[in-house]
């Protein structure tokens, strides 16, 4: 598996809106932050929920499993909002996340990361040096 070194660049025709470290205290004043920017970008309700709900799933991950901290990075171009999120855990791979939807009463994890890749139009996982990068896309 090759480590990337932690993507602070803005992706190709987009621009950073919004960059914040957190930390598990800071989650709800994430939600409503990123619910803000989503309407003001211009996303319907029912996406709006679902990015920001998206969002909130990735945080709490890296606030779980990824050194209790972790940096937020929203980026806007003329079609999507792209949220990445970078911590300073174990990593893990794309792999880990499963493709059907996990039992509750049995599986010991992976529903967030299942979930965010089922709510938005793309997810991204990246092992860093240190650490793990989750992006995720939605379309405006």
């Amino acid at each position: 598996m090759t480590r990337l070194p932690a993507s602070a660049s803005p992706p190709a025709g987009e621009e950073l809106v919004w960059e914040t470290r957190f930390h598990a205290a800071d989650l709800g004043k994430l939600r409503l932050r990123i619910d803000g920017i989503a309407l003001d970008a211009g996303l319907p309700q029912a996406r709006r929920d679902a990015f920001v709900l998206a969002v909130h799933e990735v945080t709490c991950n890296a606030v779980r499993h990824g050194g209790g901290s972790g940096t937020l990075r929203l980026y806007q171009g003329p079609d999507a909002l792209r949220c990445r999120v970078t911590d300073e855990g174990p990593g893990f791979t794309p792999d880990s996340v499963p493709h059907v939807r996990p039992d509750p009463g049995t599986a010991e994890g992976g529903r967030g990361l299942w979930l965010v890749r089922e709510i938005t139009d793309g997810m991204e996982i990246a092992a860093r040096d240190i650490g793990a990068e989750v992006t995720c896309v939605m379309r405006l």
